[in-house]
Parts: C-alpha cells; sequence; structure tokens
C-alpha cells in the first residue's frame, strides 16, 4: 500500500485535481491522509502558497503536484506509476483505465 500525506485547504481545486491524478496514476491502493492547513499557522506559513503539497513516507515533497508529468516521474522514482495509466493519460484516448473509487475505513480515507 502507498501511504502518503496531502497539505490541502477547504475548497482548493487543485488538491482535488492533483488527487484525481493520483487515482489514475498510482499503481497500487493509495492511503492519502490529508491535512488541513489553515487550522495551524506554522502549516500556513510553510505550505500555504505551494498546496498541494504531497508527502511520502520517507518525508520527501512534491509542492504543486497537480502537474501530471511532475506527479507521474515522482511517482516513477519510488516504483509507483501505473505505466500504462501514465501512456493511456499522455495520448487522452482510448477507454483507459477504469477510475478506482476512495473509501472510508475506520475514520481513514483510501483510494484504490
Amino acid at each position: 500500500m502507498i501511504q502518503l500525506t496531502l497539505y490541502t485547504t477547504l475548497g482548493c481545486h487543485l488538491c482535488e485535481q492533483l488527487e484525481a491524478v493520483l487515482l489514475t496514476l498510482a499503481a497500487g491502493e493509495v492511503r492519502l491522509e490529508k491535512i488541513e492547513i489553515s487550522e495551524d499557522d506554522a502549516l500556513v506559513e510553510r505550505y500555504g502558497m505551494r498546496i498541494p503539497v504531497l508527502v511520502d513516507g520517507e518525508g520527501a515533497e512534491l509542492d504543486r503536484g497537480f502537474d501530471p508529468g511532475r506527479l507521474a516521474a515522482w511517482l516513477e522514482e519510488r516504483d509507483w506509476l501505473d505505466a500504462a495509466a501514465w501512456q493511456w493519460l499522455q495520448e487522452g484516448d482510448g477507454p483507459g483505465p477504469a477510475p478506482r473509487a476512495a473509501e472510508i475505513r475506520n475514520g481513514r480515507r483510501y483510494l484504490g
């Protein structure tokens, strides 16, 4: 399972875009923990101009990861990229992979 943290804020359409592209490109189930930055001044200071910020378990950050190419490269570095989905997204045609739904288990959101 791929465990990631997403620094976000309420109504962030770029964060929603990142999440949708992540659902398409991740090779495997994703556990996405969302951190609302507006509730913490230190988080607003650190991430406010860079959201959405995606963080892996090692602490490596991808800021403004809503760009599919940057997200694909970041996922590929970690062997988490679904290459067929990335190719389909680049070509922009064909039925492509079926979208993966999110589900809530024990108060946590799981993608895939």
